[in-house]
């Protein structure tokens, strides 16, 4: 989402980052040219100057599905064309994450090597693509050389840039991402760079400045998906400020105008199990899936299912999810945290455990070390566990899962006022998750009436 913190839990907050104040030059950007953040449509092509926001937005799959079809007719046209192949292979990348096809980042990678063999050097475009396949396949270091490659030979395009702190931030390189990002918005103010500046702050803890940067890139919105996307995150954030009524509100809003969107329907059910509504939330659950059957979405409606008895519905989930690994597994590519925390809890600790360790050594991430400290304790090691638990938090990241992690970890090493302090702060969220929400609330209540 940074220097490893492995002392116990404390009170004091984590020390202000350099990086933050490093980003803290955008917000002065904002305050001297905030008409410029409306200018420019956001591409998500590597023929424009931005990329997807950070949280791997994509666009509705009608849209992608015409743009493939458009790009493959003048691929067909013009073979030489390195832009084309390379915004082909940069629109597969897209359906890929739309539909949760794996086989699509291999015509993704072969439109993107077309390119690279019209046009060996200073490939800016196909550059940064590749960068964002390998990013998309959670291959970070690899996403790192390339945006590193495409920076070198475009030194004025965003996009290098943004995918350059997209790899930082997922292999704990934070004070780099922010560099990347702050560098990003110089060349262009635009939803793309604001929606990274906006996470940039999320992951640090501040939701102030973050939904202030979500704002300014809703503004800047070009397009249906990037409008849909701010939306998701701003209600995201109205979640985890405890105000799903507005979660709620904005989401119902936002998909009048974008019926198809997977992460507002996504968001939407979150809201709606916040407020006790399981029905209208399994609903969401599962047109979120019909359109894009995310592991992430179906790890929410099974353990929803299971919340609510309903074990066959459940057990459908979570066969759809063991089938993904499946071909996770066969493809080479580096499990996920929905993977390791569904392992985790409806599977085997231990090889959740190696799924971890495989995957961070890769990806050194505060959700990483977060599914490695669950599937620690759930291993029986709390003690290592905690290690991992304090590493997640080591940023200040808001994350009401991160704490009700540490919280359980803490009461197992049977320190019952740190683990007070987390199950507190978890349930700030009430309806954090269809599960844990309820065990962190029994479990608090067993703390506070032991002597």
């Amino acid at each position: 989402m940074h220097p490893d913190h492995t002392a116990p839990a404390s009170t004091r907050p984590p020390a202000p980052s350099r990086g933050g104040r490093r980003l803290r030059n955008i917000l002065v950007t904002l305050a001297l040219g905030a008409t410029m953040f409306a200018v420019g449509a956001v591409m998500l092509t590597p023929g424009g100057n931005t990329a997807p926001g950070p949280a791997g937005r994509d666009q509705p799959n009608e849209a992608t599905r015409g743009s493939i079809e458009a790009l493959q007719a003048r691929v067909v046209r013009l073979p030489k064309d390195p832009g084309g192949w390379a915004a082909l292979g940069m629109a597969y990348v897209q359906q890929a994450r739309t539909t949760a096809d794996p086989a699509t980042y291999d015509r993704a990678e072969k439109a993107l090597r077309t390119s690279l063999s019209v046009q060996g050097e200073d490939n800016t475009d196909a550059e940064t693509a590749m960068g964002a396949l390998a990013a998309a396949r959670h291959d970070f270091p690899t996403a790192l050389r390339w945006a590193r490659k495409a920076t070198t030979s475009g030194p004025y395009s965003s996009s290098a840039y943004g995918v350059l702190a997209d790899a930082h931030t997922q292999l704990g390189h934070y004070d780099e991402a922010d560099e990347a990002v702050q560098r990003m918005t110089d060349l262009r103010p635009d939803a793309a760079s604001l929606a990274r500046a906006s996470y940039a702050f999320e992951l640090k803890g501040d939701t102030v400045r973050a939904r202030a940067l979500m704002l300014r890139s809703l503004t800047a919105a070009a397009t249906p998906a990037d409008k849909a996307f701010a939306h998701s995150v701003l209600a995201g954030l109205d979640l985890q400020d405890a105000n799903p009524r507005e979660a709620l509100a904005r989401t119902q809003n936002a998909l009048r105008t974008a019926p198809t969107d997977s992460a507002l329907l996504e968001t939407r059910a979150r809201a709606y199990l916040a407020l006790g509504d399981t029905t209208k939330a399994a609903t969401d659950y599962r047109a979120a899936i019909a359109i894009a059957p995310l592991p992430h979405y179906l790890l929410g409606l099974g353990e929803l299912e299971q919340a609510l008895g309903h074990r066959e519905r459940a057990a459908e989930n979570y066969d759809l999810l063991r089938a993904q690994d499946r071909i996770r597994e066969a493809a080479g590519e580096p499990a996920d945290t929905d993977a390791i925390l569904f392992e985790a809890d409806h599977g085997n600790p231990r090889r959740a455990m190696t799924l971890a360790e495989e995957t961070l050594r890769n990806r050194p991430f505060v959700a990483v070390h977060d599914a490695y400290a669950w599937a620690l304790h759930r291993a029986g090691r709390d003690a290592e566990a905690l290690v991992q638990a304090d590493k997640a938090l080591a940023q200040g990241t808001r994350s009401a899962l991160f704490r009700y992690h540490r919280g359980v970890i803490h009461h197992a090493l049977g320190e019952p006022e740190a683990a007070r302090r987390d199950l507190t702060e978890a349930l700030r969220e009430p309806g954090f998750h269809p599960l844990h929400a309820d065990a962190a609330r029994e479990l608090l209540q067993r703390i506070d009436t032991t002597p």
